[in-house]
């Protein structure tokens, strides 16, 4: 194949667009996951027997509990349809083909197999999820020594005294309790309860997306929170995606791998303008 005398600054402009547009590397996730067969085949061999376990539980669970489950639904629903304009047969005044407590059911049940799910490969997906993100840098044709200590590119940078808010908002503590036991009351609202979910849960799902390329760095909590505040509306729209995308039925399961394999393209292609701001300063950062 003869070389593109354009491909560098094609490339170039590509990764800039990326950047300036976080959510892109939502959809470069997927694509990697879906078609990298060095890497699919790998996390399925890996999360198979879980994902089949799991799945079968949750489906005897979905099967015993949901007429329950509708039942206290259609409650709660019939005590605040005044304040949300919600009505059984109505979705904001407009009508629906199909009772809104059934729905509403559903998507609960969806997020209750998906934990169920969770449970049967906590510990399987996690070790997928690690590998994953070190196979997307290797493809990359990148060893531990890519990454180098934080430079700082902004002139003026945000001062930051101490990590605040929503640095302890990615905590994993944190994005437990606000998901499952803050959020729950709103997330059983069809389609409203999911993206406010997803918006609340953002930023700090962007930011925890990024604990091993702040680990690789060695950056210091101070340095993390700083670097996340300058590029605050990029980790917000990543994190919604993304928190959007896991919270679906089943295949959130798919999306919280995918996910990791873009925040790695992602990071990647941070690294590389803090390559190029340490040279623009004179700075050696070996």
């Amino acid at each position: 194949m003869s070389a593109d005398p354009h491909s560098t600054h094609s490339s170039q402009s590509l990764s800039d667009f990326r950047l300036d547009f976080s959510p892109s590397y939502i959809l470069v996730g997927v694509y990697r996951l879906s078609t990298d067969a060095s890497i699919r085949v790998p996390v399925w061999t890996k999360c198979r027997h879980g994902f089949v376990r799991g799945a079968l539980v949750g489906f005897v669970w979905a099967f015993f509990t949901f007429r329950i489950q509708k039942s206290f639904i259609r409650l709660f629903l019939s005590k605040s349809a005044r304040v949300t304009g919600l009505s059984n047969h109505s979705l904001f005044g407009y009508p629906i083909p199909f009772e809104l407590t059934t729905l509403a059911a559903l998507i609960t049940l969806g997020d209750q197999v998906n934990i169920i799910l969770n449970f049967f490969l906590r510990r399987n997906i996690a070790i997928a999820k690690q590998r994953v993100w070190e196979q997307t840098v290797a493809s990359r044709g990148k060893g531990p020594s890519f990454w180098k200590p934080y430079v700082e590119e902004w002139d003026h940078p945000p001062v930051i005294t101490k990590p605040g808010w929503d640095a302890w908002l990615s905590g994993t503590v944190a994005r437990f309790v606000i998901r499952k036991i803050l959020l729950y009351p709103v997330q059983i609202y069809p389609f409203f309860g999911i993206f406010v979910s997803a918006y609340l849960k953002a930023l700090g799902t962007g930011t925890y997306l990024h604990k091993p390329y702040f680990e690789a760095k060695g950056m210091t909590k101070l340095e993390i929170a700083t670097f996340v505040e300058e590029r605050k509306r990029h980790y917000r729209a990543f994190g919604f995606c993304a928190s959007l995308l896991e919270a679906l039925p089943i295949v959130g399961v798919f999306f919280s791998v995918s996910n990791r394999i873009g925040a790695a393209m992602w990071a990647h292609d941070l690294e590389k303008r803090q390559h190029v701001v340490a040279q623009r300063k004179g700075l050696k950062i070996d």
